[in-house]
């Protein structure tokens, strides 16, 4: 796979805005942080590594504060659609809303401010006498220390312990040459990546053969594993389909590609295509026959309807004749992704949007509606009342909780899944209060917390009927759709799963989050286990205690 021609195209003019940055207070070469030299006939662009951490550092700085003006003009365009459920229109006002918040700069717009991943592609020309991967990290480790990001990354210690590393690292970093004369052998080109757990949870591959390979039998695959993504991964999605390649390891880089937007500008096989061995083309027929797969499945942005994807792009590549993967991935709502090019001209940065708020006139009115209708429930109060409450309302309704929550995710779940089946009683915190599953950013300096929205839901399926026997896990709230046996569990005991919308965390945050206090095992960081107050935090019925699912 030919890195430097088919990401070309991304640095066409008029691809892609960019803005320059400025390195140079951190450089330290003699030649300045970017000087173009003449060498036994070829110029040659020498660049100060400090201008790769500098460039890190603000590519991943803005990925999780702001967005391209086209990803929210798609959410805008929800409160329109006439297909449009009127909760996709509310996960679609709130991400807007969201998206105002985050760009003051404060709130990062997801919780998981995600792995950093860059793929960058070294022109020939271009030297940088320095480790550039090193330099890279270094961007990144600045990033997530100085801009309220959270720190993700765990390291091993042994096969079955690990530790938070403390610095987000360490960074996925590939990098690729492009050999003089191709494009970009002048340039060093990047594509930054910040991707969280929830979508990169959503990526699945598959080992298929020929047979797949008619009209019939593909739809009918993809109907199913479209739906089988539900909506742990915060969608609307940009969704991605990779037939073929010529490994699984081949496969999967072009699905990180397309999630991420940078193969749109390829050829389309839908225009007639060749049997050239190194093409990598669209399908733009396929690109809408799986656009409509998504509508159809009724899962919606999230709480049911037609928005679980914004665009698809159905990628096809060559393979051997004995194989056929395909792989099915996504970009959530967050889109976290931005391209970078250092040349001559200087170091230039993809920009992004940072007047989202002139979105609000058309989705507060939303919000407001939506919440007119809502049921206002109060949690401080016994479980079983807050249950009894919760029972009068069928699945898929709003409800706004004010009072005490327990937060507790994967970590603090296993901690006490060990407890119980040591003897021990689950703590009084954890039956008498609703839990949400949840991890927060750093907290910005004079605020209560961080972002601070849902993790995934299935994650601590395994863990509910054995808690709910032991009088936990009653009332539960994370995002997400949840296995058959958390249905049945909630039936049995008369317990509920909500869900509040994935992706809005800095709306979270700053509007519905008013303390905070960790309660138990504070070594985990931000998997600690925490008592907050919430105040008209948004969230819908997904399993009642009548055993009604609202992804059945």
């Amino acid at each position: 796979m030919n890195l430097s021609r088919l990401l070309d195209p991304c640095f066409t003019p008029g691809a892609a805005a960019f803005r320059r940055i400025d390195p140079a207070a951190g450089s330290s070469r003699s030649w300045g942080p970017i000087a173009v030299e003449h060498c036994a006939g070829r110029i040659v662009l020498r660049i100060d590594p400090a201008v790769l951490v500098q460039l890190a550092f603000e590519a991943f700085r803005d990925v999780n504060f702001l967005f391209r003006s086209a990803h929210l003009e798609q959410w805008a365009a929800i409160l329109d659609e006439p297909g449009s459920s009127a909760n996709d229109r509310f996960v679609a006002a709130a991400l807007l809303k969201n998206a105002a918040i985050s760009a003051e700069g404060v709130f990062p717009s997801c919780q998981d401010t995600g792995t950093a991943i860059v793929i960058g592609i070294k022109g020939e020309d271009v030297r940088t006498g320095g480790d550039d991967e090193r330099a890279l990290c270094d961007g990144v480790a600045r990033a997530y220390a100085e801009c309220n990001l959270r720190f993700s990354q765990v390291a091993p210690s042994s096969m079955f312990e690990e530790a938070n590393t403390r610095t987000n690292l360490p960074a996925q970093v590939d990098l690729a040459a492009a050999p003089s004369g191709a494009p970009g052998a002048g340039e060093y080109r990047f594509l930054f990546i910040a991707k969280g757990g929830g979508s990169a949870n959503k990526t699945f591959f598959f080992q298929e053969t020929a047979a797949l390979l008619n009209e019939r039998a593909l739809e009918a695959f993809l109907r199913e594993k479209i739906r089988s993504i539900g909506t742990a991964g915060c969608p609307p999605y940009h969704l991605a389909v990779v037939i073929g390649g010529t490994s699984a390891e081949a496969n999967l880089k072009a699905l990180k590609l397309a999630t991420a937007g940078a193969l749109d500008r390829l050829p389309d096989l839908a225009a007639g295509g060749t049997a050239d061995p190194d093409a990598v083309l669209r399908d733009s027929g396929w690109e809408r026959r799986v656009l409509d797969l998504a509508r159809d499945s009724g899962i919606g942005a999230q709480f049911g309807g037609s928005a679980l994807a914004l665009d698809a792009r159905v990628i096809r590549m060559a393979r051997h004749a004995a194989s056929l993967p395909i792989s099915i991935g996504v970009s959530c709502s967050a889109h976290r992704n931005s391209l970078a090019r250092i040349a001559p001209d200087g170091a230039w940065l993809e920009d992004f949007d940072r007047r989202p708020v002139r979105f609000l006139e058309r989705a507060l009115p939303v919000l407001e509606k939506a919440g007119q209708g809502a049921v206002r429930i109060r949690l401080d109060r016994p479980i079983r009342e807050i249950c009894r409450a919760l029972s009068a309302h069928p699945v898929g309704a709003l409800v706004l909780l004010s009072g005490p929550l327990v937060v507790a995710r994967d970590a603090a779940h296993a901690r006490l899944a060990c407890k119980l089946a040591e003897g021990a009683p689950l703590p009084s915190y954890f039956t008498e209060c609703p839990v949400y599953y949840a991890g927060p950013a750093n907290t910005p300096k004079g605020r209560v917390i961080g972002s601070f929205g849902p993790t995934t839901a299935q994650r601590m399926d395994g863990y509910v009927r054995s808690f709910m026997t032991a009088g936990g896990s009653l009332v539960m709230l994370a995002k997400g759709n949840r296995s058959a046996q958390v249905t049945e569990a909630c039936r049995e005991f008369g317990g509920f799963s909500l869900g509040t919308i994935g992706g809005a965390a800095a709306l979270i945050a700053r509007d519905h989050i008013v303390s905070e206090r960790v309660v138990d095992f504070a070594d985990l960081g931000f998997e600690a286990v925490r008592r907050i107050e919430v105040r008209d935090l948004p969230a819908f019925i997904v399993i009642d205690d009548k055993g009604n699912s609202l992804y059945a």
